[in-house]
Parts: structure tokens; C-alpha cells; sequence
């Protein structure tokens, strides 16, 4: 048996399918007797709205875009979830697409989404994009955009960040606190914005600690566990080792902290480490990993906020904003 259809419903009920619409949408023109009889009959029929023709009229679904880097990173992970639980209690879905962390696979499913008329997309963008045109396409067709963790000046639309800056400048201020001297810096790549702050925080708290920064202590890499192998190693062939090391996150640190054992060096006795996150992992290391807690839950919570408040928003001169979320230094055996 086909699925009922609002005709089905208002021509057994002797109602208008406008009627039906509204009752099952609880206007507050339809009466609760109307409403009732509407809403019983649509349970026992099975009926459900087509949001394919919903989105015919209106233009849009209520299908929120989710483009992340990489779903496998705990914290892309832990963003979605907040992300999604205020979505749900807002009436939509989502649909959850990673661009592995290459600018033209961003764009496809960029693109993609579009086409699918979300009612607004929520971007953290892969290390490699630079041009954000096709972000823009989307905007001047209508379609709001919240940018969270990695942003871009490049752009004009409401975003969300953690203070990268101060977790890093914190993180190595401890550092430089409990003695060591040559702190060296695993970084992230060049162009993303979690990479620049959390180097510029390096550096100051360097400069504050009169500490003299050596350019050949920063290793430019990527954000996989296998980038601190590599960096791990680039290190180890200086001709004086460091004595701490910061890593941009916590995937790079854990890489780097299987390579130092490996290499029958000892944490912190030999090496100091510290990492960038919290992600789960790092309490289960042998010594525990120091690291940042940045509450990647609510970035996602916050980020799907903001582009609520603006799907729901009917001020043509909406204006973007800038949240900046607190981080946490967590000290733990590593250093």
C-alpha cells in the first residue's frame, strides 16, 4: 500500500490540505479538536512529511552540512556530537561529510551539500584550502555558514575558536617553570589558524621566559600521529636534542611519544612531551600526556548555536560573530 499524503488525510477528514499542514505543524490558528483529529489520523495512516517536496517549497530542508578535516580525530568526534544534540533539539538532522583534509575534496562536497539545499552548513576547514570561493557561493545564494576550530580571516560569517594562543602560551610557560631549556615545537601546518597561534603562544612565552627561540627547534608538519614520528626524528638528528617538546596536537604528540621510547629515551627523565587537546588517549599513556583541554563538545554546541540563531534570524544585516572558548592547561607525568 502507497504512504498516505496530506490529500489522503484532508479528503477523509473533509478538511483542506492547507488545514492539515498547519494542525500537523501545531498553528495556532487550527483548534485543539482539529488538531487532534488531524494528528490521530496521521499515526494510524503512517503518515509522515515528504521533506523532499518541503524543500521544493521552501527552498531549503531541515539538514544541517557538517564538513570536518577528519571524523576519526576525537575531537572532530566530540564537535559532532554537541553539534548534532542541538541540532536534533531544534528539529533537524545533520549530514556529516570530511574533506581528508584536501581543499578539492571541501569543495566537492561543499558543492554537494548545496545542492542538497541545507538549511546551513557548519565548516572546519582541511589543512590545504586556501581559496574559499566556494564557501562563498553558497552565502550569496542564502545559505548561512559557521566556521569552528580552523577559520579564516578570508571570509565574513560568525565563528568559534578555542584560545590556541593562551593554551599554548600557558602550556610552555609550565614548561619553562619546571626547568627545561631547549623546548622544541612539533607544528602544524603553516597556513591553518590553530597552527599559527598555538606557534605564536610558543614563541611569547619563549620571549617572556628569556629563552632564545632557535628556529631549528620548530618542525612544520601535518596533525597525524605520523607527522610526530617524522618530526620526532627530525629532532633527534640536531646536534644538541631538546630537553621538552610541544606538540600542536594530540595525534602529533602520541607519534612522537612511540618514537622516544622507541628509541630507548625515557619521559620526562630524557624528554619532556606535551600535546594539544586532551583527547582520550593521552590519560591512558605510560607516563600520561600533559596537554591542553579545549572543550571541543561545546564548539560544536556553540557553533550549531550561532547558525541557528541565524537560520532563525530575518535581519537582512545579520552580523557575524567571534566566540573565543577558554582552554585548560591539565599537568600531567609527561613533563
Amino acid at each position: 500500500m502507497a504512504p498516505a499524503t496530506i490529500k489522503d488525510l484532508a479528503r477523509e477528514l473533509k478538511l483542506s490540505p492547507s488545514t492539515i499542514s498547519r494542525a500537523l505543524r501545531d498553528h495556532p490558528d487550527i483548534s485543539p479538536k482539529t488538531k487532534k483529529r488531524v494528528v490521530s489520523l496521521a499515526e494510524e495512516r503512517d503518515y509522515h512529511p515528504d521533506s523532499i517536496a518541503q524543500s521544493l517549497q521552501t527552498k531549503k530542508t531541515k539538514t544541517i552540512g557538517v564538513i570536518v578535516p577528519e571524523i576519526k580525530q576525537p575531537f572532530f568526534a566530540a564537535a559532532i556530537n554537541g553539534i548534532e544534540e542541538l541540532a536534533y533539539a531544534a528539529g533537524y538532522t545533520i549530514i556529516v561529510c570530511q574533506s581528508n583534509e584536501t581543499a578539492d575534496r571541501e569543495i566537492l562536497v561543499t558543492r554537494s551539500l548545496g545542492s542538497h539545499r541545507v538549511a546551513g552548513l557548519l565548516v572546519s576547514l582541511s589543512r590545504n584550502t586556501k581559496n574559499l570561493d566556494h564557501f562563498k557561493v553558497l552565502q550569496r545564494r542564502g545559505v548561512p555558514i559557521v566556521f569552528f576550530d580552523r577559520v579564516s580571516n578570508d571570509i565574513e560569517a560568525s565563528k568559534v575558536v578555542v584560545d590556541d594562543y593562551k593554551g599554548a602560551f600557558d602550556l610552555v610557560a609550565h614548561l619553562i617553570k619546571s626547568g627545561y631549556k631547549r623546548i622544541a615545537h612539533l607544528a602544524g601546518p603553516k597556513n591553518l589558524s590553530i597552527s599559527k597561534f598555538r606557534l605564536k603562544g610558543y614563541m611569547d612565552a619563549l620571549q617572556q621566559g628569556n629563552l632564545a627561540f632557535d628556529e631549528s627547534m620548530v618542525v612544520y608538519g601535518g596533525l597525524d600521529d605520523t607527522d610526530g614520528i617524522v618530526g620526532l626524528q627530525k629532532l633527534l638528528n640536531l646536534e644538541t636534542l631538546p630537553d621538552a617538546i610541544f606538540a600542536v596536537n594530540d595525534p602529533v604528540a602520541t607519534g612522537a611519544f612511540v618514537t622516544i621510547k622507541e628509541h630507548g629515551m625515557k619521559i620526562p627523565d630524557d624528554i619532556a612531551l606535551a600535546g594539544f587537546s586532551n583527547t582520550y588517549m593521552t590519560s591512558l599513556l605510560d607516563p600520561p600526556l600533559t596537554t591542553v583541554e579545549q572543550p571541543s563538545y561545546e564548539i560544536g554546541k556553540t557553533a550549531a548555536q550561532l547558525l541557528m540563531d541565524q537560520i532563525n534570524s530575518n535581519d537582512d544585516n545579520f552580523v557575524p560573530k567571534f566566540i573565543v572558548l577558554k582552554t585548560h592547561l591539565i599537568v600531567r607525568g609527561s613533563t
